[in-house]
C-alpha cells in the first residue's frame, strides 16, 4: 500500500501573502550569498598570490573579506533559505496555512537582523570572522544583528510547532506526516542547539563590547560557540536532507523506501548533533580529555545516521532508474533524469557530500586532527559539505521552488544544468588544492597572497585552489543569472503547481510502538539529558564566577 508523505496531495494553496514572504526568504538568502561569493573568489585567488583586494570598494582587509564570505554563505544565507523552506514543507504537509503574524515576524527580524550586521562587516567594525573568537571585538550591531537572524530561526520553529499543534488537536490519532515531521525535527533541533550562542552573544559579547563588562572569558565563549557551531552544521544540512528523502525520490521516479526508516534518522540527528562541539577543540587546554572522549566518540555516532541516508537515498534513486529502464549492477545510474537541472544538482551534491563526509571524519578523530588543524584541509573539508552538500542542493532546490513561488517557468534550464557540473567540478578541483596544501601544512584563515614564508607543496596547492574556486564562482554566477532570469522572464503560468511530495512504499503505522516516534517532547527530553552529560562538567567548572580558575599542568 502507497501512502503519500502530506496530508492532502491536492486542494491545498498556501495563501498568497505567506507566499510572498516565503519567497522572500529565499531572495534574502541568495542576495547575501552573491557577497559571499564575490568575497570567495578573492579568498581563492589569494592561495595562487593573486591579490585582487584592491578591486573591492570599501575593503580594509583581507580579514574584512573573510568575515563577509563567512557570515553571508553559513549564517544568513543557510539560515534565510532554511527558514523559507522548512516552513513551506510544514504548511504543505499538514495541508494548513501558518500563523501569518509569526511568518511575518520572522521576516523582519531576519532583515534587520541582517542589515545590522552587514553595516558592521562593510563599515570594518566587525572583522572577526565567521566564528567570532574573543578577545577579537566587534561592535555590538554586529552580534546583535547575528543575534536576530538566530531569533528569526526561532519564530518560525514556533509557526510550524504551531500549525502541527493544531493539526495534531484537528486530527487526532493520526501519524504526523512525513514531511512535516522531518521539518519541524530539524527547526527544533536547531532551536536547542542555538541556545549556546544565544547565551554568548547576549549573555557576554554584547554586553562586553558595549563596554558594560570589563572582560569575557575566551575559552568559556570559545566552548558556548562550539556548543552551537558544530550542530550548525546539521542545521544547515538537514533542510538538504529533508529535500533528499521527502522529495528527490518523487523527482528521480521512485518512492521512500521506509517512512519508519526516515524518522529514526531525523531522530538519532536531533539526539547526538549537539553533544559533538568539543572536537572541535581537541588542541584546547582547560578541557578535560575525558569530555573530549565523550565528543569524539558522539561524532563518530552522528556519522551513522548519513550513512544510513546514503542507504536510503540511493535506494530511492536506484527505483527511479530502474523504472526507467535501467538495467544491470549501475545501468540504472545513466537512466536517471540528469537533465532535470533541480535534480542533478542535488545529485552532484551527494556524490560530493561522500568525500566531505569521509575528510570529516579525519577532522574528528584525535590524532589525526593533530595533523590538519588550523590548516586549509578544514576549509576544503568543509566547502564539500556546506559549500555543496548544502549550497548546491539549495540551488536545486531553488530550480522548482522559486517557479512554484512565482508562478513562472524556469528560465533557460539546459544553463541550469550546465550551472551545476561547473560548481560542482570546481568545488572537487578546490578541496583537492586546499586538502594537498593541508596536508603540507599550509595554514588556514592566512592572505597568501603577501605571505613571506612557504613550502615547495603550497604553490602547486595554492594554484589549485585558485582554479577550483574560480570555477565555483562561475558555476555560483550562472546560477544567479538563471535565478534573476525566472524572477524576470520566466513565462508566466508555466510554474508548478505544487512540491515534488514523494510516496513511501508502505503507509506508516497506526498501531504498536512506531507512532510513538511522534513524541517529538520526549525526543527532546532525552536530547536535553545527553547534552547536560557532555557540557554539564565543563560549565560547573565555571559555576559561580562565570571566569577561569586557571589551569596547572604539573
Amino acid at each position: 500500500m502507497s501512502a503519500p508523505i502530506v496530508a492532502s496531495p491536492a486542494g491545498f494553496a498556501l495563501p498568497e501573502a505567506q507566499r510572498r514572504i516565503l519567497r522572500w526568504f529565499v531572495y534574502l538568502g541568495f542576495g547575501a550569498m552573491v557577497a559571499g561569493v564575490a568575497h570567495g573568489l578573492a579568498q581563492a585567488l589569494s592561495y595562487a598570490g593573486i591579490n585582487i583586494l584592491p578591486v573591492y570598494p570599501r575593503l580594509h582587509s583581507y580579514y574584512q573579506g573573510l568575515t563577509v564570505h563567512g557570515v553571508t554563505n553559513a549564517l544568513v544565507m543557510t539560515f534565510a533559505f532554511g527558514n523559507g523552506f522548512l516552513m513551506l514543507m510544514t504548511a504543505r504537509a499538514l495541508a494548513r496555512p501558518l500563523n501569518q503574524a509569526l511568518v511575518t515576524a520572522s521576516f523582519g527580524v531576519m532583515a534587520a537582523g541582517v542589515a545590522m550586521s552587514a553595516w558592521a562587516m562593510a563599515t570594518n567594525r566587525a572583522s572577526v570572522l565567521y566564528t567570532a573568537y574573543a578577545p577579537l571585538q566587534a561592535h555590538w550591531t554586529h552580534y546583535l544583528g547575528l543575534a536576530l537572524v538566530v531569533v528569526s530561526t526561532w519564530i518560525a520553529t514556533a509557526a510550524m510547532i504551531a500549525a502541527l499543534v493544531a493539526w495534531r488537536r484537528e486530527n487526532p490519532g493520526q501519524r504526523i506526516p512525513l514531511l512535516a515531521f522531518v521539518s519541524v525535527t530539524s527547526w527544533i533541533m536547531w532551536w536547542l542547539a542555538s541556545a549556546g550562542i544565544a547565551v554568548s552573544f547576549l549573555g557576554f559579547l554584547i554586553p562586553w563590547s558595549a563596554g558594560w563588562l570589563p572582560r569575557v572569558d575566551p575559552l568559556l565563549n570559545r566552548t558556548l560557540f562550539w556548543f552551537t557551531g558544530h550542530a550548525i552544521v546539521y542545521a544547515w544540512l538537514l533542510p538538504a536532507y529533508v529535500s533528499w528523502y521527502a522529495l528527490v525520490p518523487r523527482q528521480a521516479g521512485g518512492k521512500i523506501i521506509s517512512d519508519l526508516y526516515t524518522r529514526v534518522v531525523f531522530i538519532i540527528f536531533l539526539l547526538v548533533s549537539i553533544p559533538t562541539g568539543l572536537h572541535h577543540q581537541y588542541t584546547d587546554p582547560g578541557i578535560g580529555q575525558g569530555l573530549k572522549a565523550v565528543h569524539g566518540f558522539l561524532t563518530f555516532v552522528i556519522f551513522f545516521p548519513s550513512l544510513a541516508t546514503a542507504f536510503s537515498v540511493m535506494a530511492a534513486l536506484e527505483m527511479g532508474g530502474r523504472a526507467r529502464g535501467g538495467r544491470g549492477l549501475l545501468g540504472w545510474i545513466p537512466r536517471l533524469p540528469w537533465g532535470d537541472p533541480s535534480l542533478s544538482a542535488q545529485l552532484l551534491a551527494m556524490l560530493t557530500f561522500v568525500l566531505g563526509g569521509a575528510t570529516g571524519l579525519v577532522n574528528a578523530s584525535y590524532t589525526m586532527n593533530q595533523v590538519v588543524h588550523n590548516t586549509t584541509w578544514v576549509p576544503g573539508h568543509f566547502h564539500m559539505t556546506v559549500g555543496t552538500a548544502v549550497a548546491l542542493t539549495f540551488m536545486g532546490i531553488a530550480y522548482w521552488l522559486v517557479p512554484y513561488l512565482t508562478g513562472r517557468g524556469l528560465w533557460a534550464p539546459r544553463l541550469a544544468v550546465a550551472q551545476g557540473w561547473i560548481y560542482a567540478v570546481g568545488v572537487l578541483v578546490f578541496a583537492r588544492g586546499m586538502i594537498s596544501g593541508g596536508l603540507a601544512g599550509m595554514p588556514r584563515r592566512t592572505f597568501m597572497a603577501q605571505a613571506t614564508y612557504t613550502q615547495p607543496g603550497w604553490k602547486l596547492a595554492g594554484a589549485v585552489t585558485a582554479v577550483g574556486g574560480s570555477l565555483m564562482s562561475l558555476g555560483a554566477v550562472l546560477f544567479f543569472i538563471v535565478l534573476v532570469g525566472t524572477v524576470v522572464a520566466g513565462k508566466k503560468g508555466e510554474g508548478p503547481a505544487d512540491i515534488p511530495w514523494s510516496e513511501t512504499i508502505t503507509a506508516p503505522a497506526l498501531a504498536g510502538w512506531e507512532p510513538r516516534l511522534d513524541r517529538l517532547r520526549v525526543w527532546v527530553a532525552f536530547a536535553v539529558i545527553l547534552i547536560l552529560i557532555a557540557y554539564g562538567p565543563f560549565f560547573l567548572m565555571y559555576h559561580p564566577h562565570l571566569v577561569s580558575k586557571g589551569y596547572r599542568f604539573w
